[in-house]
């Protein structure tokens, strides 16, 4: 029994762990459908839905469908994440146990392994469950909970409390053996853990533990790129590795040639840097399209980056800051922000007025900053519990009209019937 099976290689020293935890391959991929929902993007261009409808799982999601996949296709989203997970749950299940390797080492490579599956989660939990809400949580269906490498583990899906709860322990179990800023932004570390927390809490409507796990991560780490830097030296834009804004390394699955939609390019204005370099018209695109669509990661020959940097958490200490009644704080991060995004020819410091006036910058910042990779959806969704943000949204569609409701089923994504005809114990979601 000793003896290792034949032309496979098996996780016994440290080092194996190590090398697995370096395979950007699997530990970088994160999700590609929330691009597809949000209002952020729309596609008007007939021609381009004719082409877009041709992917029946991309026209379901971005027409919000009941169902997105069938009794054999594969969810590309559901999929990647859980073998993330997969492979978390091999680092923590053996390298406590590896040879070859001191217990720093192991607790470090713990450590990582439980901020990749906390990320994981936190994207499970808020594209196939319903938004964090405090009086529900404890009830709503969340998403199956797989700790151990274990493959004939029960798959029944935990609440939504229990997937945040082991989100919260697993970064906060990891940050004392990270380092404050890893090696490279691939790999977490105190910075990135702190920025998760943040996150999560911003979703879980705790905004006092979201804006100091905010100034933690800040305390860390906090360069922004002025982009009047690139505007006529576009070939300077940073890749990931070196960009300081990129606090955690983390890409969409798939390659998304998606126009902006109108009401986004509205609230950009044309004098926005965002807008002059990381939209561009449709034209430039293949296949082409009438408008303008998402450009920034043509730039560097990446994909689109999703894990947090340091305007979204910049963005969550302003927003923590106006829920919280201080609109001065809330309104000097956004001019902090703003500053770098447009040209000092057009730009005006906002004046600070009300909490509420100043939530509502927020809120619309999120937007132009965060535009293109998913975060409109997620923000969409949690912000149904905000009468004043909730609207009803619509998409006409190969002539069709289609319309998602504030606090609609629409926002929870179907699980493919796939995965339930396999493991009959997972739950689909409501229609």
């Amino acid at each position: 029994m000793d003896i290792a099976p034949y032309n496979t290689r098996t996780l016994v020293y440290t080092s194996d762990y190590r090398d697995l935890l370096n395979n950007n391959s699997v530990f970088e991929g994160a999700y590609g459908y929330p691009l597809i929902s949000g209002d952020d993007m729309g596609i008007d261009d007939i021609n381009k839905q004719k082409t877009f409808g041709s992917n029946a799982i991309q026209a379901n999601i971005y027409t919000w469908s009941d169902t997105y996949v069938g009794s054999t296709i594969s969810d590309a989203d559901w999929d990647k994440l859980y073998n993330v997970i997969y492979n978390c749950n091999v680092v923590t299940d053996g390298v406590v146990g590896s040879k070859n390797g001191n217990d720093a080492d192991k607790q470090e490579l713990l450590a990582e392994a439980k901020v990749h599956r906390a990320f994981a989660y936190w994207c499970l939990v808020n594209m196939y469950a319903k938004e964090y809400d405090p009086t529900t949580a404890k009830t709503d269906l969340g998403v199956p909970l797989l700790l151990t490498s274990n493959l004939f583990t029960k798959l029944n899906r935990v609440p939504v409390q229990t997937v945040y709860d082991q989100i919260l322990q697993d970064l906060k179990t990891a940050l004392p053996n990270l380092p404050s800023k890893a090696l490279f932004d691939t790999r977490p570390s105190k910075a990135a853990a702190y920025a998760l927390l943040s996150r999560t809490y911003l979703f879980m409507r705790n905004f006092t533990a979201a804006s100091n796990y905010a100034d933690s991560t800040l305390n860390l780490q906090n360069t922004l790129l002025d982009l009047n830097n690139y505007i006529n030296n576009t070939s300077a834009i940073p890749q990931r590795l070196v960009d300081p804004e990129i606090i955690f390394s983390k890409f969409v699955n798939s390659y998304y040639a998606l126009p902006v939609s109108s009401s986004l390019l509205t609230l950009l204005g044309t004098s926005d840097l965002r807008y002059q370099l990381f939209t561009q018209p449709g034209s430039q695109f293949f296949p082409s399209f009438a408008g303008r669509g998402y450009w920034r990661y043509n730039y560097t020959f990446e994909n689109i980056c999703i894990g947090p940097n340091v305007p979204e958490i910049m963005l969550i200490r302003a927003e923590c800051a106006a829920r919280n009644g201080d609109a001065s704080t809330a309104i000097n991060l956004l001019n902090a922000l703003r500053k770098k995004r447009f040209a000092p020819a057009d730009y005006v410091d906002y004046t600070i007025g009300s909490v509420a006036d100043a939530l509502s910058k927020v809120v619309d910042e999120r937007q132009r900053e965060l535009f293109g990779r998913g975060f409109r959806w997620f923000d969409q969704k949690r912000l149904n519990l905000d009468a004043t943000f909730a609207i009803t949204e619509t998409r006409v569609f190969l002539g069709t009209t289609y319309t998602l409701v504030p606090g609609s089923n629409h926002y929870v994504y179907p699980i493919g019937e796939k995965y339930i005809l396999l493991n009959p114990e997972i739950q689909q979601n409501p229609k």
